[in-house]
């Protein structure tokens, strides 16, 4: 480590957070929304600045601005790890889930950045590249596009070379059937066909709903049950045909949340989300206990956020290239990762994690 870097304080938290419609009405099996509120971090210190960002809302962005931020300003921005640990035990009393692990996980992931930066070295080769980039899958398909907007957009990604693509299910279960049946008609035998129900079946109509999807060759059943319901991920995952795959763990705010899920082997595949579950810091640790389960290890959304740490951890599947994060990720930051043959690859010529806010583009936003 450069001796000049190594008593650099953190001089700085900034907040910022911005709404953006989305370019068509979107739902899920039990969600529904318009519009999507990204909450940016930028951590200051030694003439840098980092940047880090989470997908919630304005209190996100204010428990960063009235408490977080003052427990980290002036502690070293050589240990992340460390302003980790003192944000959490800052919060003990406000609750770890939800907006507390969002905040921690954006202020976290600038905090990554700025030390790369400070040391003039790209993310990846700080935390120690082990693949040059990480596969992706097309997400969206939501249920509230028509067949031709489902088809039309599973294809796009299909042509641009990406091998798995992802579809929204568990409004209707007898129309999801016909759904699935036409995604799998528009993208052909080779792609990959991943279903996700956010949690809207019941159990037993989950393992009925598989094997229909199996006439479609479906690989990967995401939150077929809730994912609060392990012990009924269990008895789905024991009962899906043996191609498909379980795959749960976007809402896991803190490492137990993930021992739990592993412990009781409740999926064939563990998702974890950097901007939710505590930051790189906190996808670190999933990552070491994926391995030590011998499970395979999948990011969730943010793609241009995940990249550099998913390039850097041992049973990594893949990352979720979803429609609405990419959108917005190209109309705010420059120095994206590049999509090559089916791999998100970070760019080893830029410090940090890449990203450059476009400042006017992102004000036209801004709450």
């Amino acid at each position: 480590m450069n001796a000049q870097h190594t008593g650099v304080s953190i001089d700085a938290i900034n907040v910022s957070h911005y709404t953006i419609p989305t370019d068509f009405p979107e739902s899920d099996g039990t969600l529904k929304w318009n519009k999507t509120t990204l909450v940016l971090v930028e951590a200051s210190g030694g003439g840098e600045r980092g940047i880090g960002y989470t997908y919630a809302d304005e209190p996100t962005a204010s428990l960063i601005h009235s408490l977080l931020s003052k427990v980290v300003c002036g502690m070293s921005a050589m240990s992340p790890p460390a302003a980790y640990e003192a944000m959490w035990h800052r919060i003990r009393n406000l609750g770890r889930a939800g907006i507390c692990s969002m905040a921690i996980s954006a202020v976290d992931c600038a905090l990554w950045d700025l030390k790369a930066r400070l040391l003039n070295l790209p993310l990846v080769t700080l935390l120690g590249q082990v693949r040059e980039g990480a596969t992706i899958y097309g997400s969206g398909g939501f249920t509230s596009y028509s067949d031709v907007q489902l088809a039309d957009q599973l294809v796009d990604w299909a042509e641009l070379g990406i091998r798995s693509v992802k579809m929204k299910i568990g409004r209707d279960a007898d129309r999801d059937v016909e759904r699935v049946r036409v995604a799998r008609d528009a993208i052909g035998p080779r792609t990959e066909l991943f279903v996700d129900a956010n949690g809207a079946y019941s159990r037993k109509q989950a393992v009925d709903q598989a094997e229909l999807f199996s006439e479609y060759d479906v690989r990967w059943f995401e939150e077929p049950v809730s994912s609060d319901d392990l012990d009924g991920l269990r008895l789905v995952r024991d009962h899906l045909p043996a191609p498909m795959q379980v795959a749960a763990g976007e809402y896991g705010y803190d490492i137990f949340y993930f021992r739990h899920m592993l412990d009781a082997g409740a999926v064939d595949v563990q998702q974890a989300d950097v901007s939710r579950c505590g930051g790189v810091t906190a996808f670190l640790q999933v990552a070491a206990l994926c391995q030590a389960h011998n499970i395979p290890f999948s990011g969730h959304t943010a793609p241009a956020l995940h990249t550099a740490v998913a390039c850097c951890v041992p049973m990594f599947r893949n990352l979720e290239y979803f429609h609405d994060h990419v959108r917005i990720e190209r109309m705010f930051f420059d120095g994206l990762p590049q999509l090559v043959k089916g791999e998100l690859r970070p760019d080893l010529s830029r410090p940090g994690n890449g990203l450059e806010l476009k400042r006017a583009d992102a004000q036209k936003f801004a709450a």
